[in-house]
């Protein structure tokens, strides 16, 4: 274990008073573990944002029980929080919509800054603590995002839309911690969730697949699969559940690798193409819902369209209104409307958007 990066990471932390986010995850656990370690005065919250308890692919009751484990083993008090209500009209509606209207959400990144570090941050400050915690890899100096140090585990991209205000209330213990260290320090601290597999499911409704998800609003339709000539290969059950770049769940036989290019979801249609046609790459992209500094017109920028994507150069450019145009260096493959574009000053987050 490093002690110099707990010493950053916890230490100089000002507030007393925390609320730690306990998922039922190792890493939210070893946050606790560590604020605690150092002398702050540290509570548990549980959120309950989606349930199905008939469900055994649904996990929320699992993790509950994981999070009591935790909770009751540091001899910590432990709240639990119903958000079910806000959380279907704030997160799930919103998946509907944005599925319909032919564009591919990123549920992950809003469930951050429109529930955890905003209504689980109300409930922390209206209880008199004075900050709320979580097991994210990241890290705030000055109330700015950074990324964290391991890219392939970064986190910033699901925080990224957050607010100056839920950052300067907002701490991340293991931001300075390799995945391994705070493996390690879960094993030697014997915490009952300590030998848990990390989750690799979204967020709010466990294992189940998006969709299956999606199947329980839309109605299936059978309709064409077509070719970027427009000549029909096969058919698709709807173009609902399709992604941009998307190959699994093109049955087409022979021939290579096919991916969608285009869907229609009016008349229920996918457009299908091989990784050469230039239909699948773009070198620009148009955002909205932009939220945090705005970005300088002259100067070059990394960005990402999705999770985990090695930093792409670009520009930026604005126009009278206000809206924000990417333009890579070079071509993107797939980029897909809905989903969350972030800009980095080096290892610093300057702001995100959404896809247009």
């Amino acid at each position: 274990m490093n002690k110099e990066s707990v010493k950053s990471g916890v230490s100089e932390i000002p507030k007393k008073r925390i609320l730690v986010w306990l998922s039922g995850w190792v890493d939210s656990a070893v946050s606790a573990y560590l604020l605690k370690e150092h002398g702050y005065e540290v509570s548990c919250g549980f959120m309950i944002n989606y349930l199905e308890e008939d469900n055994p692919e649904c996990t929320t009751l699992i993790d509950l029980a994981e999070a009591k484990k935790v909770a009751e083993y540091l001899e910590l008090p432990l709240y639990t929080f119903d958000y079910r209500e806000e959380y279907e009209k704030r997160i799930i509606d919103y998946i509907y919509s944005e599925y319909e209207a032919g564009r591919t959400p990123n549920p992950d990144v809003f469930c951050n800054n429109l529930v955890k570090f905003d209504l689980f941050l109300e409930e922390a400050l209206s209880l008199g603590f004075e900050a709320i915690a979580t097991g994210h890899y990241a890290r705030t100096e000055s109330w700015e995002l950074s990324k964290w140090i391991d890219p392939t585990k970064d986190q910033s991209y699901f925080l990224s839309r957050l607010s100056s205000f839920q950052l300067s209330k907002a701490i991340f213990p293991i931001g300075h911690l390799l995945k391994s260290e705070v493996r390690d320090i879960a094993l030697k601290a014997n915490l009952p969730n300590a030998h848990r597999k990390d989750s690799q499911w979204l967020c709010f409704i466990g294992k189940v697949s998006m969709k299956e998800f999606l199947s329980r609003r839309f109605p299936k339709k059978t309709w064409d699969i077509l070719n970027t000539s427009g000549k029909i290969l096969g058919t698709h059950e709807w173009a609902v559940s399709y992604t941009i770049g998307q190959r699994k769940g093109i049955e087409i036989g022979g021939g290579p690798a096919l991916f969608v290019v285009a869907k229609d979801t009016i008349k229920n249609t996918i457009t299908v193409g091989t990784t050469e046609e230039l239909s699948l790459y773009g070198k620009s992209c148009v955002l909205i819902h932009w939220t945090g500094s705005i970005p300088k017109s002259e100067k070059t920028y990394g960005a990402k369209i999705r999770y985990r994507q090695e930093d792409q150069e670009v520009t930026i450019s604005k126009d009278e209104s206000w809206i924000i145009t990417i333009h890579f260096s070079h071509p993107q493959r797939a980029i897909t409307p809905g989903q969350i574009c972030v800009i980095y000053d080096g290892s610093k987050v300057v702001g995100s958007g959404v896809i247009l």
